[in-house]
């Protein structure tokens, strides 16, 4: 892999707010039975695109599950905005899926089976899927597409352990208290997560792992639906939590935790939740692939505009998609986040989810650096020993499983800019001063001092 050369700098400055009532309740977000959304009217619908020149897709439908959370967004503006349409997908259903266990079940069966083709997914379930690893042995090969958004998550912890000092840095005092929680408590700090051995879970346990806590031994740490996790933290029985927005601004205004870090701190615009489907629909079908990828770059241009954002949390939170009030969301758009134990609030649009550019460059753009990283925790964790076994595995697996060349090609075609010189976005550096440089992933993982490998 090579290092890119960096795109342009750009900062995206919120200039309105949202005006809007209702109370902050949460609901219809992971845990729903899955739903079809099917295309509805709505207001600015684009002209027909390129696909009316002549270069029709083969099919106009595709079955993209999404799960009610910011990162789905691109895919719910791609059909509100009648992007999908403006490039011949015409017949485009963007499905809830109750969380993402059946996401993954559904894109096995796939939509002839009653299922769905692909859509959004936690890192690296697009690879896991595909080799069998978390489909009881049945390989439904997946191609990763783009990359749907950066940032949007956070550790918030339970306001039970406010003035601990749970923060960013959990080196020195909090450690203790977290590891000696057992001695005092009668069990351990519990933390959770919404999947096991991805995103969600890597952030917390690179966060844990940061401070000195060993996230297998120190604590309990497990997967649990985001509902249950809030009850716990309001029963006494959870202690924190990793997962998307707006799930931490709910625990906050639901005055039951705190924000203890967002990843943004952890690693400053760092890959988050991709399009991916599966490879044998999109070989079968390439121009309705790029088409679209086609729709999804152009909602995620949409997304990042300021002046659209009001409109944006008006059409994500309403009852066909997340279904809760819509100032729950009004402050992660705005990148706007108050932290616990005092720590200073975020107030910058950078700090929240970006979905088509941000300072270091593309976002939409699959790079396969950040695939590595994602498979290169997996064999830093030990997970899934017998399949993912060293870096010569892990390679060809994101050669096989990452198309960037149809992202490249379809950003091409569409003549949107923005498009990265390599497949690499060079070094990556955390919180902590660790780097990882996908050139010598192996370096990485000895520079970490908790591991299982």
């Amino acid at each position: 892999m090579s290092d890119i050369s960096r795109v342009g700098r750009r900062k995206f400055l919120v200039t309105a707010g949202v005006a809007a009532t209702g109370s902050v309740l949460l609901k219809g977000c992971v845990g729903n039975p899955p739903s079809s959304n099917p295309p509805s009217a709505s207001t600015g619908t684009p002209a027909p695109g390129p696909a009316a020149a002549g270069d029709a897709p083969e099919v106009t439908t595709v079955k993209l599950g999404y799960i009610p959370i910011v990162e789905s967004a691109p895919l719910i503006i791609a059909q509100e905005k009648g992007f999908f349409a403006k490039y011949g997908m015409t017949g485009v259903e963007v499905s809830k899926q109750a969380n993402w266990a059946s996401a993954r079940d559904n894109v096995t069966i796939g939509s002839a089976g009653g299922g769905i083709d692909g859509g959004q997914w936690q890192m690296p379930m697009p690879h896991l899927i595909s080799e069998g690893i978390i489909t009881n042995g049945k390989k439904v090969p997946m191609y990763v597409l783009a990359q749907l958004v950066t940032q949007g998550n956070g550790i918030a912890v339970a306001g039970m352990h406010e003035g601990k000092g749970l923060g960013l840095d959990l080196t020195g005092a909090p450690a203790a208290y977290i590891k000696g929680f057992s001695a005092n408590q009668g069990r351990k700090f519990k933390a959770a997560h919404t999947f096991p051995n991805v995103n969600q879970d890597f952030w917390i346990r690179y966060w844990f792992s940061a401070g000195g806590v060993d996230p297998d031994k120190d604590i309990d740490l497990l997967a649990v639906p985001p509902a249950e996790t809030v009850q716990g933290m309001r029963n006494g029985t959870m202690d924190a939590f990793s997962t998307g927005d707006p799930w931490p601004y709910r625990i906050v205004t639901d005055k039951i935790g705190f924000m203890a870090a967002l990843t943004t701190q952890i690693w400053p615009f760092h890959p988050e939740e991709y399009l991916a489907i599966r490879a044998d629909w999109v070989d079968a079908n390439p121009k309705a692939t790029k088409a679209v990828l086609k729709a999804i770059m152009e909602a995620q241009q949409w997304c990042d505009k300021p002046e659209n954002r009001p409109e944006l949390i008006q059409i994500v939170s309403g009852r066909n998609y997340f279904n809760i009030a819509p100032e729950i969301l009004t402050a992660p758009f705005e990148g706007r986040y108050t932290m616990g134990d005092g720590k200073p609030a975020f107030n910058d649009i950078n700090a929240g989810p970006l979905y088509w550019t941000d300072p270091k460059g593309s976002v939409s753009y699959p790079y396969k650096s950040h695939d590595l990283w994602f498979l290169t925790e997996s064999l830093r964790w030990g997970f899934h020993k017998g399949q993912l076994k060293d870096f010569d595995t892990v390679k060809r697996l994101v050669d096989s499983v990452n198309r960037e060349d149809l992202w490249r090609e379809a950003a091409k075609e569409a003549g949107f800019s923005d498009i990265p010189n390599g497949t690499s976005r060079g070094v990556e550096t955390f919180f902590d001063g660790v780097k990882f440089d996908p050139e010598n992933p192996e370096a990485y993982l000895s520079s970490l001092k908790i591991k299982r490998v």
